[in-house]
């Protein structure tokens, strides 16, 4: 059975799941979409035109759906969907999208966001990835599955982070990083490949070691990228990780990659 408490406000026209708690104080406007098993603890305010997937928790004090910090935002009917069993912690704040970039955030599945964590709007998320306490991603951030983004860490506009990334805590990336990279630093640079989590996810010791290969190939000082990149397409056409990273360093962006610091590009 839904169980909404006597102090908490939800407007008649909001869709509410079945056995969905809605705790002290909360606040659910009249566009929102709460699927089976959610809960909100106490103090949750959800508005807009959101969707939050079934067995979602989401915890005190954090506003979800509410107007993006966009300028240019001039109440267009955008959205956010947030999709099934999400942590969502304290302080957490989650924008819809705007017309400037497709006019949706979406949320994958499993993900954590720890306390003060920001998604801004026309941002996407994956599934499995985690983003630690005060971490911030600004508008149309592309965050790939099981991505790790560390304490304080920022993400400019734009920025696309690949799957099984580890962005460092106080980190500020202004660059787009490739899938499986490990970076740090007030300005992110790559630091190599994020060996715990592969190991943590099960890569063998043959795709680590032919991932490891690749990477100081991609990176290293001779010759130009574009040809780096070629002739790592050439060795490991056959190995998926190592062509997801080729893919990725292959596709249009607004930004540059993140980079070694010794490496020229």
């Amino acid at each position: 059975m839904t169980d909404i408490h006597p102090t908490a406000i939800v407007d008649p026209s909001a869709q509410i799941g079945e056995n969905v708690v809605i705790g002290p104080f909360s606040c659910v406007g009249s566009e929102v979409v709460i699927g089976d098993g959610v809960e909100l603890k106490s103090h949750v305010v959800l508005d807009g035109r959101t969707t939050i997937g079934r067995d979602c928790a989401i915890f005190p004090f954090a506003s979800i759906g509410h107007r993006p910090q966009d300028l240019k935002y001039s109440g267009e009917d955008s959205v956010l969907n947030i999709g099934e069993r999400n942590i969502i912690r304290e302080y957490v704040t989650i924008n819809p999208g705007t017309k400037g970039g497709g006019m949706e955030t979406r949320v994958g599945d499993d993900n954590l966001f720890m306390v003060g964590a920001h998604v801004a709007h026309d941002c996407i998320v994956g599934n499995h990835v985690i983003m630690a306490n005060n971490a911030t991603l600004a508008g149309h951030v592309i965050v790939g599955d099981f991505a790790i983004i560390g304490g304080l860490a920022a993400v400019h506009q734009f920025c696309r982070i690949g799957r099984h990334a580890m962005i460092g805590g106080m980190s500020g990336v202004e660059n787009d990083i490739i899938p499986y990279a490990s970076v740090m630093g007030g300005r992110a640079s790559l630091s190599g490949l994020n060996l715990v989590g592969l190991k943590r996810r099960g890569f063998t010791k043959e795709e680590i070691g032919s991932l490891r290969v690749a990477y100081r190939q991609l990176f290293a000082e001779e010759g130009l990228l574009s040809e780096r990149i070629e002739d790592v397409a050439k060795q490991f056409p056959d190995l998926k990780a190592v062509m997801e990273i080729i893919e990725f360093m292959r596709a249009d962006s607004s930004r540059g990659l993140t980079q070694p610091q010794s490496t020229n590009g």
